[in-house]
């Protein structure tokens, strides 16, 4: 594990155990000596993990949308700043750089990179796994859709292979660790 792609908000005013997670998450990738690669922006969940894996002496890398740059407010005081031109050439890019990811809560953009980067395991594009960091039981009901999708018989059995859903940080890291022992 040398990298690790953050997909989460840039909402600010949440709660918050949800800005405590991000903070400590970036702070334990520093602490492993792990580059973490994110959207790019100062706010929300996006800038409290960023801060902390800077405020820790991590490498940062932030990959942002040109037309994202006055809403989520540019963070320059990372490793590197990378800007693109779309949403999809940002997921490109941040799957290029990373080894695994990991979802912290997040809205409707996080789900997107969610669902991309699963759909792309499952497809066999990629064999990089998503671990979905459930503070307060915020990834339960994606997990109980899923489930009800594989009851259904619309998903391959190989789906249940490209994500994992833990209960916080801790569980988290664990489980990061354990894919570079693999």
């Amino acid at each position: 594990m040398r990298s690790v792609g953050l997909f989460c908000s840039a909402v600010e005013g949440l709660p918050p155990s949800f800005r405590a997670a991000a903070g400590t998450f970036g702070a334990e990738c520093a602490k492993r000596g792990w580059r973490m690669v994110y959207g790019g922006g100062r706010r929300g969940l996006m800038g409290e993990a960023a801060r902390a894996a800077m405020a820790a002496g991590g490498e940062v890398i932030g990959v942002m949308p040109h037309f994202l740059a006055a809403p989520e407010v540019e963070n320059h005081d990372l490793t590197e700043l990378r800007m693109v031109d779309t949403l999809a050439q940002r997921k490109e890019v941040m799957c290029t750089l990373s080894d695994a990811f990991v979802c912290l809560p997040g809205g409707v953009g996080t789900l997107d990179e969610l669902l991309e980067m699963i759909t792309m395991f499952d497809l066999r594009l990629h064999r990089k796994p998503t671990l979905l960091c459930s503070i307060d039981g915020f990834w339960d009901s994606f997990g109980a859709l899923l489930e009800a999708y594989e009851a259904r018989g619309v998903l391959r059995p190989t789906l249940k292979a490209s994500y994992r859903i833990v209960p916080d940080v801790p569980a988290t890291m664990t489980a990061l660790e354990g894919l570079q022992r693999r």
